[in-house]
């Protein structure tokens, strides 16, 4: 069980990691975020330490979801399968590149519609009050998390319109935490069955 747990934890590392360094392309080729010229440090113009925080942070909230379901005794079941997660992480992906590549006229039009767009995403591939209220407590909190690294210089954010940071942003997190969650749920899933069918050859 814990070797399996390691596994589903690696692999959700990996999946946020990579989402990671894809997403933060396309915000710093729009300059919608800004580091300072001597972090940036990969062939993603990213800073080292944001791929290994969004692959920890995935991986959290990963392994956090099925657990929640467990504990709540109300496993999830909708829309459990892989074709339906792969289009949620499109649409989260899609999210993400209209927040950097869609000019609006001004951000409370972008904000509003990338909530809309947000749990558009929560309704389409979750529905459930725990993921809702999941996905908007660790968006809150990550959101002030990167109020804390702007407000110390970390990094910054070009036209920043709510409290150093833009408005959009725990849009943004609400539905990364969503996919995350779907991915998180799936692996579980998938084990389970892997489990049972070894029980029942043996």
């Amino acid at each position: 069980m814990t070797t399996n747990l390691l596994i589903r934890g690696a692999t959700l590392f990996s999946v946020g990691v990579f989402l990671s360094l894809v997403l933060n392309l396309l915000q710093v080729q729009r300059n919608v975020t800004l580091f300072p010229p001597d972090v940036i440090s990969s062939i993603f113009s990213s800073a080292w330490w944001v791929p290994p925080c969004c692959g920890t942070a995935a991986a959290l909230i990963g392994l956090l979801y099925p657990c929640i379901d467990g504990c709540l005794g109300r496993p999830h079941k909708f829309k459990r399968e892989w074709s339906s997660v792969m289009r949620c992480v499109a649409v989260f992906v899609g999210i993400n590149h209209a927040s950097a590549k869609v000019d609006f006229a001004n951000n409370v039009q972008l904000s509003l519609t990338l909530a809309a767009l947000s749990i558009g995403l929560w309704w389409t591939f979750d529905r459930s009050h725990s993921g809702f209220a999941l996905g908007v407590t660790i968006a809150m909190l990550a959101t002030l998390a990167t109020q804390l690294l702007v407000y110390n210089g970390v990094f910054q954010y070009t036209s920043p319109d709510f409290l150093y940071v833009r408005s959009w942003l725990p849009c943004i997190f609400f539905a990364g935490v969503i996919t995350m969650g779907n991915i998180g749920r799936q692996l579980a899933l998938y084990e389970y069955k892997f489990v049972q069918e070894k029980l029942h050859q043996d």
